[in-house]
């Protein structure tokens, strides 16, 4: 029998980045081996998802441990939407309180709440950026800068003439494995500017493919703006699902964004139980 039959999970939509989110008082982050997690976030198959997060009691009353697995069953250490969508669902599950609460997340304590008005947005405070540094790659056409920075994960940011124009398949692969950001290899977030304002598309490392958002990446997209083209902040960044991230910091010298603000939408798609191996009752 498969031993997560009966398991109940959360599918969530962060801008259009999708996670299955699973309660941790029920079922804990060590049940959930890479496999495991490799299945359940299999399209076609399992559930489908970009990631799984498992939401635990943290250390303190308003605080909730954070577990984030890319779909490739990698640990990894924060995600911006799942963070979000887990500010939502903890408050939901009253895992901590909607005003306020602190994710402890394998990159450090992340700041979170509910936005008022608005029943699907929250707000997350990041942990200071890195200083952007200008990796050793070589720009391909249509690429006008490239900045690298860490956002509890680390991003590579491509400034580009034409969004639409980027091959995100072939040259986000690339470039997430060129040797520039070894061993660890980066997220490629490609960024330009529009009649609308700025856009941007994303391929994420552990998925290996585009994702309709991403939210460190948006704030790393708004470090490499602020800094290196002088846009004011905040920033708004209009994902591929169609959404926009909203990020606000004071910019360093370096480049850096201190405790960034990121905003976005958290939206509960829909509550289902594991069956089967292969099955998903809704």
């Amino acid at each position: 029998m498969n031993t997560l039959e009966g398991t109940v999970v959360y599918k969530m939509s962060g801008s259009g980045n999708d996670f299955v989110m699973v309660d941790g008082r029920t079922d804990p982050p060590n049940q959930w081996t890479a496999e495991r997690v490799q299945w359940v976030c299999a399209r076609g198959t399992g559930v489908g998802a970009d990631g799984l997060v498992v939401l635990e009691p943290g250390s303190g009353p308003a605080a909730v441990r954070f577990h984030f697995f890319n779909c490739d069953g990698q640990r990894a250490e924060m995600c911006g939407n799942a963070a979000l969508c887990a500010v939502r669902l903890s408050a939901w599950l009253e895992l901590a309180p909607p005003e306020g609460m602190i994710l402890e997340t394998d990159s450090g304590p992340v700041r979170g709440q509910c936005l008022r008005g608005d029943g699907e947005r929250s707000e997350i405070e990041l942990p200071t950026t890195t200083p952007l540094v200008t990796p050793e790659v070589s720009l391909a056409t249509g690429e006008r800068l490239m900045r690298f920075t860490t956002v509890g994960v680390p991003h590579l940011v491509v400034l580009v003439a034409d969004l639409e124009k980027v091959a995100i398949l072939e040259r986000g692969r690339e470039l997430r494995q060129h040797p520039a950001v070894a061993p660890a290899g980066a997220n490629v977030n490609f960024v330009a500017e529009d009649s609308g304002g700025w856009s941007m598309r994303t391929y994420e490392r552990g998925v290996e493919a585009e994702t309709l958002a991403c939210g460190t990446g948006a704030v790393a997209c708004a470090a490499t703006l602020a800094s290196a083209c002088s846009v004011a902040l905040p920033i708004g960044l209009r994902t591929r699902s169609g959404t926009e991230l909203t990020v606000n910091a004071n910019l360093a010298q370096e480049g850096q964004l201190h405790h960034p603000l990121l905003a976005g939408h958290g939206r509960l798609t829909y509550r289902a139980i594991l069956g089967g191996a292969s099955r998903c009752y809704l």
